[in-house]
């Protein structure tokens, strides 16, 4: 079991872990994945709850009332609730993306299942996603869970991370290579 958590990202993979046993007990694990993404979306959409998530400067019965209505808004079940009530009492919030990273990544592997990250510069739409997700399990050989992310300093294209491996097809990265390209012709 340790060496299951140390591949999970250390204290972010403990807290995962935990997570993921609590769930299981109350039989609640997809619920919960349920919350997990739609809360890694909200955050990666909104400037404002990352600020909440990741300021040093904010007291804990401050985050903890603003996840609190965040989640309540969001219809997070009771268990997510508290998790990240956890989170915000032990001053730990600003690490509630590896949580959720990691959460994800124990729940594939005891599914058999790969996760990969997607990030693009717009969202994707389903019948995109449905092709993403089919040319990687071709690759991978086993079943993937996407995990999709917009970043529009990308400009276009594609950055897909599995595992260790990545590959990035963005715009911005082949304007950057050509950049350097033409500073070598001059």
């Amino acid at each position: 079991m340790p060496a299951r958590v140390k591949e999970s990202g250390g204290l972010a993979g403990r807290y995962a872990h935990a997570l993921l046993e609590l769930a299981e007990e109350d039989q609640s694990v997809d619920e919960v994945a349920r919350d997990l993404d739609s809360l890694a979306t909200m955050i990666g959409e909104s400037a404002d709850l990352e600020r909440l998530v990741r300021s040093p400067v904010l007291s804990r019965a401050d985050q903890q009332r603003a996840m609190e209505a965040v989640l309540a808004a969001a219809g997070c079940g009771a268990l997510t609730r508290r998790f990240i009530g956890v989170l915000a009492t032990n001053r730990r919030l600003f690490m509630l993306q590896s949580i959720i990273a990691a959460y994800r990544t124990i729940l594939a592997e005891r599914r058999g299942e790969t996760v990969a990250e997607v990030i693009s510069a717009r969202p994707l739409s389903d019948a995109q996603m449905e092709g993403v997700r089919a040319a990687l399990t071709g690759v991978v050989g086993a079943k993937v869970n996407v995990a999709a992310r917009v970043e529009p300093a990308i400009l276009g294209g594609l950055i897909v991370k599995v595992g260790s491996r990545m590959v990035d097809n963005s715009l911005s990265t082949k304007l950057q290579r050509l950049r350097l390209a033409m500073k070598g012709v001059g």
